[in-house]
């Protein structure tokens, strides 16, 4: 009979937990491009129709509090991680089908949905396994950890399957067999979990014990409570243009890397946006840890202007990117590694800045209302950015790639406007 330990080592899932947390985040909203891409989808359409698959992000707030009430955070990681091991297996089945492109897109809304909902068991969990004292040492660990499952899915995952698409000279194997491995490691990791998670004491069903409706009660009063902090409707819109520049350019980044030359792109291969982001992800992982380390000595009340004009380094990184036109991925490197460095060291304020407007009784809740308006404002942009950028292609042949990262640039503006009117004193 398997004895139900109350308290393991975080070391021994820890790092598997936010590993697992951020793979099919990152399948869902950027690898899922990059096959679009691979399968000739145009711009507009990509961008349109992933851009949507951010929304359980946006809205996983709502379904919260019912994660907290019925059953507990270890089952439903347990459900989450099994499940999507089974989605992803289907995913890479229908990949070969004629119709893939709609059932792909039903999938990956299936599969952002569960993952939303791992996110918040996994993040309610982490609260209740480990000591307090052990919380705050652990949060560098999985914020580590969750940026390498980064490094894993945006380089190795997607190196290995344009390196397949050209050794099978087959694009369907190349992506099949990618994401297959993902569904096997997810089955992997759920089984770890499985024998490795503990069972906490405080980790109860708590529907069982009727307190359903004082949680709806106390879930009202988190949103009626964050709305009515003063200036409420100057840190909504902070939050939403902070990024307003990356969230235009995030979805065509990688069909920049693709496109051919003659239309404005760098005509690079899958196999090679593999290695570049590989790079690029080690970059944004020293950068968010420099931007911690220099927020926690400075203070970020003396940091938020510098670090708001940081952030928008990258939109002049790939405007210079689209001129330069670098004819190997060597000479594109350097640029990515500046700008994803750039982007982890400035995105440290908006982190921070969250965590400032997420506090009192209902700081969970909160912050949980913050995450989702920021989804938010990376998801609309996403929405049309391939039609805009299509459209400066089709007025200006060669050039539309410029002319749109240009527009990126200008879109940085609103979001360091905004420091003007958020309340700032105690930060």
């Amino acid at each position: 009979m398997k004895v139900k330990k109350t308290y393991i080592n975080p070391w021994l899932f820890v790092p598997t937990l936010y590993f697992a947390q951020g793979i099919p985040y990152f399948i869902v909203n950027q690898i899922s491009v990059i096959l679009f891409k691979d399968f000739k989808i145009d711009n507009a359409s990509i961008t349109f129709w992933t851009s949507w698959l951010y929304l359980p992000w946006v809205i996983k707030m709502f379904w919260g509090p019912l994660v907290d009430a019925y059953y507990t955070k270890r089952k439903w990681i347990l459900y989450t991680q099994f499940l999507m091991a089974i989605i992803l297996g289907v995913f890479a089945f229908i990949i070969n089908l004629p119709n893939f492109f709609v059932l792909s897109l039903a999938i990956l809304v299936i599969l952002a949905f569960t993952s939303a909902t791992h996110d918040i068991a996994a993040d309610g969990f982490y609260l209740l396994a480990l000591k307090p004292e052990e919380q705050s040492f652990f949060a560098g660990i999985r914020s580590t950890f969750y940026r390498g499952s980064n490094f894993f899915s945006n380089s190795l995952l997607v190196w290995l399957a344009g390196a397949l698409s050209i050794s099978y000279s087959s694009v369907n194997i190349g992506w099949t067999a990618t994401i297959s491995l993902s569904a096997l490691i997810f089955l992997l990791i759920s089984l770890y979990h499985f024998y490795i998670l503990p069972y906490p004491d405080t980790d109860v069903d708590r529907n069982s014990k009727g307190n359903k409706e004082n949680q709806n009660i106390s879930f009202g009063q988190a949103f009626s409570t964050y709305f009515k902090q003063p200036k409420i409707a100057s840190i909504l819109v902070f939050i939403l243009t902070f990024r307003l520049g990356e969230a235009f350019l995030i979805k065509l980044a990688a069909p920049f890397f693709k496109d051919p030359r003659n239309i404005g792109g760098l005509g690079f291969t899958t196999e090679d946006v593999g290695i570049i982001y590989g790079f690029g992800v080690t970059a944004i992982i020293f950068g968010g840890i420099l931007g911690g380390l220099v927020a926690a000595k400075v203070g970020l009340k003396k940091l938020l202007w510098p670090m708001a004009v940081i952030i928008n380094i990258p939109t002049i990184i790939y405007t210079i990117l689209s001129f330069l036109q670098p004819k190997t991925i060597w000479g594109a490197i350097p640029f990515v590694a500046i700008e994803q460095f750039s982007y982890g060291f400035g995105f440290t304020a908006l982190t921070i800045y969250l965590m400032y407007v997420s506090r009192g009784e209902f700081k969970t809740s909160h912050y949980a209302i913050s995450t989702g308006v920021s989804a938010l404002g990376m998801m609309l942009p996403g929405l049309v950015s391939g039609a805009i950028q299509q459209y400066f292609s089709s007025h200006f042949p060669g050039y539309g790639y410029q002319y749109f990262f240009i527009f990126t640039v200008i879109c940085g503006i609103p979001g360091i406007i905004s420091l003007f009117f958020i309340p700032k004193e105690d930060i």
